[in-house]
């Protein structure tokens, strides 16, 4: 199924004529105009203290609400992925970083009120020394903290972020 199978008017003029052009791209047939179907930026971030633990939060909405999650979401208009990270790290724990490094990414298919929205998740990394006077907000319903090494697979509920975590373990070791 085409990624845009659901958009059926022009953007630019409105004419019921938007027709797949390609496997990424769709065109209208009356005023020409083509719009290509790229992912949406998503970061998030690995959060790690000096006790090896990692804080995660559970998902207050859907998708895979009550799942385990890493603090993140989409990129604001121009936001660095950077920005991204420490206002959303912020608005999810209430911490403040200000230092993180990019670890790498994954595409990932976030379905999002019937859509699936195609994004390029970028993961990143940040150690502090401790979790204190944190508080889940925003899309967070809970702070979790877990050893690294115990963190269940099975029980984060987004593919993207399992995948990630995987991939996280496995460079520590």
């Amino acid at each position: 199924m085409h990624p845009l199978h659901k958009f059926i008017y022009c953007p630019s003029c409105g004419a019921k004529a938007f027709k797949e052009r390609n496997k990424k791209a769709k065109q209208c047939s009356i005023c020409g105009f083509a719009y290509y179907f790229n992912p949406s930026a998503a970061v998030a971030c690995f959060i790690k203290n000096s006790k090896d633990e990692l804080l995660l939060v559970r998902r207050a909405k859907e998708p895979a609400k009550e799942t385990l999650d890493l603090p993140g979401g989409f990129t604001n208009s121009f936001e660095t992925a950077e920005e991204s990270v420490c206002r959303e790290v912020r608005e999810e724990t209430g911490l403040l970083i200000n230092r993180c490094r990019y670890l790498f990414s994954l595409p990932n298919i976030y379905p999002y009120m019937g859509f699936d929205v195609h994004t390029l998740d970028l993961f990143f990394e940040c150690i502090i020394d401790d979790f204190d006077g944190l508080k889940a907000s925003d899309d967070a319903s809970e702070i979790i903290i877990l050893p690294v090494k115990d963190l269940p697979l099975e029980d984060f509920g987004l593919e993207s972020i399992r995948k990630a975590v995987s991939l996280y373990k496995l460079r520590l070791h």
